[in-house]
This record gives structure tokens, sequence and C-alpha cells, in this order.
């Protein structure tokens, strides 16, 4: 069973996390309303570069534009044309960053204030690891075996919870743990052309466990595509009293999927591509798949896949977003309630090209054969595309120096950071997942003054031709902008990993899930 689980698992997980959709077997692995007439657009120049953060100068157009938010503030700009020339990321001082590979086979680190320790091997199709805070203890969630206990030092492992109790029937996705020691297990039933995602709460108990049902969704159309993403990342909002949970698109950039004619004219419905917050105590709530009785649960809209959301220290929710199958940036977000963060209408600060009426795919060089929506030929003039909101918030600027490289409308592929130009916010199709924050057990050297110091992982590109194809460990230094929101600084800290999924901190140490055969579960100690 464990065999064919494996060969079946590339597809599956690609619904959930979202890495341009390429279809590999293997060990290297994937990612995964009716229309309206659309609203006048303004049509992105041949000239202009993508993704990269501009000069607030009126786009040259006869006809008007939605409102942009810049970074999550609440000042309005217009779209941005031309690109904006920011100040050179510079290194602190006295770090070494000579590449070594302390275990042989192992990732590379490239600070020397980094220590490595694998901890143990882990099951196939592990998926999730988080800290149990009660039991001091990882806990590792697999697709297959359920939830699983790994002592941290000598790497044993053994079963909490079946499959079964956490996830009947369904395929698990998502995992938090609560203060109190209280477990939140996300997962997806798809069956006859339809999903129900369901949230099941874990009590502990004398022996384990008491499962029961938190919330569970309507059955609501699939699209029958890798650009299902269900329902999967959960974390708790800082006071414990609620879960905010990702649900993601069930198209690539909003194009109409019917599944073979079950679902006519259908694009993004009710219950895809939001962030919901749902009570930790409710009980048996149902999720319908309708706008107005949705409207209480709602957190924010316009992610394609929100996989990793996640509270910094400093009590403000960010989220990386997985983009789309032609050469648009991956996203980092700092969410705000009630916000629209662009999706299906904007990938980082660029317009969807079904938003152009003049859109032709054969002129488009931002496509690449390798991704399954080029391949499917989704990508084409769409007149009928839905019209934008009002309102839309771009994502967080990279300054770099690391995962800064965007393809030109020309098909030149340039790395935004050496020409002093930032990008919004990562290299095309790393697939950001895994985030989390240093805490205060962290070095003075590892925070951030001011600002947040973050962590984020890249599962890694399986396709297209960027020279930065991820499978690392980024730093992120977020530091508060003039203007509000946040503007980042990005390093390599750690490359050469298999397909990392998830990460976890306990103190001063991070530990990181990779994806796949004889893959590691990897301890990376932050030293002075």
């Amino acid at each position: 069973m464990r065999t064919l689980q494996w060969l079946i698992t590339p597809f599956l997980l690609a619904a959930c996390i979202g890495v341009s959709e390429q279809i590999t077997m293997p060990p290297t692995s994937i990612s995964t309303a009716t229309a309206v007439p659309r609203a006048s657009a303004t049509t992105v120049a041949a000239s202009a570069t993508v993704g990269v953060v501009a000069t607030p100068t009126m786009a040259v157009t006869d006809t008007p534009v939605p409102t942009v938010v810049d970074a999550a503030t609440a000042t309005s700009t217009v779209q941005p044309t031309t690109p904006e020339v920011t100040a050179t990321a510079v290194a602190p001082t006295g770090i070494d960053t000579t590449p070594r590979q302390p275990i042989a086979g192992g990732p590379t680190l490239l600070d020397n204030r980094l220590d490595l320790r694998r901890v143990t091997t882990v099951p196939v199709n592990s998926i999730r690891v988080v800290y149990d805070p009660i039991n001091d203890q990882l806990l590792l969630l697999t697709i297959s075996d359920g939830l699983m206990a790994v002592n941290q030092q000598t790497g044993q492992m053994r079963t909490v919870a079946d499959a079964t109790l956490i996830a009947p029937n369904g395929m698990p996705s998502g995992v938090a743990v609560a203060a109190d020691g209280r477990i939140f297990v996300v997962s997806n039933i798809q069956q006859n052309g339809y999903n129900m995602a369901t949230i099941r709460r874990g009590t502990p108990n004398s022996t384990g466990y008491t499962w029961t049902t938190v919330a569970t969704t309507a059955q609501y159309p699939l699209s029958g595509t890798p650009f299902d993403h269900l329902f999967n990342g959960i974390t708790l909002t800082p006071d414990q009293q609620y879960l905010i949970v990702n649900s993601g698109s069930r198209t690539d950039h909003g194009e109409v999927e019917d599944n073979q004619g079950l679902f006519p004219d259908t694009r993004e419905i009710p219950l895809t591509s939001r962030l919901f917050r749902i009570p930790v105590d409710a009980s048996y709530i149902t999720l319908p798949n309708d706008e107005a009785a949705l409207a209480p649960y709602v957190y924010a809209r316009g992610f394609r896949n929100a996989y990793d959301p996640t509270f910094a220290p400093n009590g403000e929710l960010f989220v990386g977003d997985n983009g789309p199958d032609a050469d648009l940036p991956d996203e980092f977000n700092v969410v705000r309630e009630g916000g629209h963060y662009g999706f299906p209408w904007r990938f980082g600060n660029i317009d969807t090209p079904q938003r152009d009426p003049n859109y032709d795919p054969a002129n488009d060089r931002l496509l690449h054969e390798d991704f399954v929506a080029v391949q499917l030929g989704v990508y084409k003039n769409d007149p009928e595309f839905p019209a934008a909101p009002e309102q839309m918030i771009d994502p967080i600027i990279n300054i770099g120096p690391a995962a800064t490289f965007y393809r030109t409308r020309d098909g030149q592929i340039v790395n935004a950071a050496a020409n002093g130009e930032s990008l919004s916010s990562f290299t095309p199709h790393r697939s950001p997942l895994g985030l989390t924050f240093a805490t205060a057990s962290f070095p003075a050297g590892w925070q951030v003054a001011g600002g947040v110091s973050g962590f984020i992982a890249s599962w890694g590109a399986v396709g297209g031709d960027f020279p930065d194809k991820g499978q690392d460990l980024l730093h992120l230094q977020l530091t508060p902008r003039a203007t509000g929101g946040y503007q980042m600084r990005t390093v390599q800290l750690i490359r050469d990993l298999r397909n990392p999924i998830d990460t976890a901190v306990i103190d001063n140490r991070m530990y990181i899930l990779e994806f796949g055969a004889d893959v590691a579960l990897w301890e990376v100690t932050f030293l002075p």
C-alpha cells in the first residue's frame, strides 16, 4: 500500500502545495462563478519588467485602473510601469559564507553561525512538522500514517493518532498545536468531482486524544486539474481563540475550469482562494459554498495558495503564496483582515495577462512548455475574465540579494537585486513553504532591530529555466517602510535541501522536513 501511495502522491501533493504544476514522478515530486464582463484594465507594455517594484508614475492608459494598496498600507498607488532603484542589500560584516557540507550527502550551509544535525529519516509522505510544547516533542503529519511524535534528541518515532481518527476517509494536509496541547488537523475528501474539507480537534486525555470535528465545508466543485489546491495550512491566532485556515484556488490564474463539463463556466468560488477564521472551540460548523453565508468566517481573500499562514512574534500574520504556471513572481504577504491580495487579477505587482483584451499567448514570453497550464492551453484570450476588486494589496518587496530573478516581457532573465531593483516578492516557481520566525531564544545576531526575523524554505522549481531553483532556506529580514508595511532583505542560508516542505522552531533550533523517499528531518542550530 505504501508503494502505491508514493506513486499517486505527486499529483495529490500538487493540489495541497501548489508548486508550479509540472508533473514528475519520484523522487522529485510536483506541485499541483459565473463570468462577468471584464472591467477596463491596463495593458502591460512589452518593455515593462515583470514583478519589479516601480516608481509611482501614472500608467499610460486611457482607462481607469483598480486601486492597488502598497504593501498592506492605506496608501493607494497606481499600477507600476517602470523599475524602482532601491538601496543595495548589504551583508553584515564578520560572517563566513564559505559553503560547507558538514554531513556527506546533506545540505550545504552558507553561514558559519549554523550547525547541522540529521535527526532521523522520515516516513514517505511526511508533509508537516510542528512543535508540541506541552509534551516537548515534534509532531509529524503524514498522508498515510497519521500523526507521529518525534523525539528531537533521539529521532525515535511513535504514532500518536491514526489517520482514521485525524482525517476519516480523507487526506490530511495541515496541522497546528495550541499552547494547551490541543491539536488541529485539516483534511480533504475528494469524491465524484467534489471536495469536502474537514478540521478536526484532538484534546489530550489520559490515553492520547479525544477527536471531534470543528468544521466541515459543503461539497464544492473541483477543477479536476493539478490546480485544485484544496484546504491545507492552519495556524492559531496569538490569543489562541481562532484558527486561520487556507483554502487554495481551483484554477491556475482564474480561468474557467469546468472539470470536463461537470461545472460549466466555473472559475473561483466562495470556498476557494482565501483565508478563513474559525473559533477554536467550535463544533460541527458547516462552511457553505455561499458568499453571504461565509462572510463571518472570511479573514482575507485573493490567494492562489497561501500554504503556510504564520503569526510572527509581533502578532502580524505573514504568508507565502505560490504563483501560477507562468513566469510571474511567488509572493510574500503581510495579511490584514478584510484585505484582498490580488489573485487572480495580480501576481506580484503585475496584472494577470487575461486582463489584457489584446492578449495573445503565442506572443507571451512568460509561458514555458514545462508547465501543465501551458500544456493544457489554459492561457488564452479571455474576454469574459471577471472584473477586478476595487482595491488589492500588493506583496512585500524583496531587495535581495537572494530570490530576485524575473523575466522581462521580451523573455530575458534578470536578477533584480543585481540591478538595484526590488522584486514583489520571490523568483517565480520557487514555491515558498515552511514559514517560521526567530524566537527570543535566537542569538542577537539573528534578530532584526525594529523589524521581524523570518525564515522560509523553498520546495524548489520543477521546470523552467531560471537559475534560481530554490530547494533552500532563506532568512527574511523584514523592516518597516516609511509608507507602512514592510520590505525584506533575503539571504540564502542553506541550499541543496531535498524538497523542503515544512519547518518548526524550538528555542534557537530549527527543524526542516524534506519530502520524498529516503529524506530527512534536519536540526539547524542558530549560533551567535
